[in-house]
């Protein structure tokens, strides 16, 4: 739900997986898919990427845990996206959001992160909720020098962006920024409610101006609407907006999977391979459970990265971190799966 990026990175060393899958659209199609191996501290839930550039490290930013710096945002960085290192939280006990505990009552951690680079400043996210309330805001801080071995140095809180009371039929959590190609940029939010939803954010301020509301663009129809977690990503003419769809945060017993649709316009409307809206439950299926692998979702976008986190079988449903180089069919539909062995080319 998230959309981070240094600039283009150069990928070395071994990938762990390859393999092909047949386009959505056209059976006869396949396209390579890559896996980064991660490993070290990779608990993280919500992952929000940030890609690395020539001396720049790799950095994931994540939902907080109550236990570690009050539930600030925590931060863990890698020098090539496959050995992960905690590296602390973006904010320290002195320095966190009181806007936003004051605000949203109960809150015990910030989730959902998105960090987003504009004009030399860096952009961060987050999410105040309490679960199964639509009680939330998505909060901003602001840095000039992010510095990966002191994350949280630097930052301003600019307080409120956007909010959600029982009075809405949305949910403001999951942040997802992307700047279009005539240079205006835009927020996507949402989790179960009224969907995803789309608003414009100005910058330099990285806030909605004034008298501007958020439009729905994804909404699955169906109660309790199990869509959230929006990522926005701009390739060759298209914007795609990818989702998790059905439930996360039960361990094992998580049903999260990743879907996608897309655009000529970032406001949509956007509609998955079989050309369903995804405002009418539509979502081509890229991930889902596979084997210990339980419920992948959660995801942010950097460059042609797509970051997620699942729940390990192995590890007793304990929630994990992936990365996988999007894979892109001749016709322009990203691929992250493998294809059964009879359809593998």
């Amino acid at each position: 739900m998230r959309i981070a990026q240094w600039g283009a990175a150069a990928l070395a060393g071994a990938l762990l997986l390859t393999g092909c899958q047949p386009d959505a659209a056209d059976k006869s199609v396949s396209a390579v898919v890559t896996e980064i191996p991660v490993s070290g501290d990779i608990r993280t839930h919500d992952p929000g990427l940030v890609v690395g550039d020539g001396d720049q490290p790799w950095m994931v930013f994540s939902t907080g845990d109550l236990r570690v710096g009050l539930g600030a945002i925590q931060v863990r960085t890698s020098p090539d996206g496959r050995e992960w290192t905690h590296a602390g939280q973006a904010w320290t006990p002195s320095t966190e959001p009181t806007w936003a505990i004051e605000k949203i009552q109960g809150v015990e951690n910030f989730w959902a992160p998105e960090v987003f680079e504009h004009d030399g400043t860096w952009y961060l996210y987050y999410s105040a909720s309490t679960f199964g309330s639509n009680t939330s805001a998505i909060g901003l801080r602001t840095n000039a020098n992010l510095d990966p071995e002191n994350p949280s140095d630097g930052w301003v809180d600019q307080g409120e962006v956007w909010s959600s009371d029982g009075s809405t039929n949305y949910n403001a959590i999951d942040p997802a920024v992307i700047i279009d190609e005539d240079g205006q940029g835009w927020m996507a939010f949402g989790s179960f409610w009224g969907g995803i939803q789309l608003i414009e954010l100005d910058f330099p301020s990285g806030k909605p101006p004034a008298g501007a509301e958020p439009v729905t663009i994804a909404d699955r129809g169906v109660p309790p609407n199990a869509i959230e977690a929006p990522a926005l990503l701009h390739r060759d003419g298209w914007y795609y907006l990818f989702v998790s769809f059905d439930s996360c945060c039960r361990g094992t017993d998580s049903t999260y999977s990743i879907n996608v649709g897309r655009a000529e316009q970032v406001s949509g409307p956007y509609l998955d391979a079989e050309g369903v809206p995804l405002l009418e439950g539509g979502g081509t299926l890229l991930l889902e459970t596979d084997g210990d692998r339980i419920g992948p979702g959660g995801q942010s976008v950097s460059g042609n990265h797509l970051a997620f986190h699942y729940y390990d079988a192995s590890l007793g449903g304990d929630f994990q971190l992936a990365i996988r180089e999007l894979g892109w069919s001749p016709d322009g539909w990203p691929v992250l799966t493998t294809a059964p062995p009879d359809q593998e080319s």
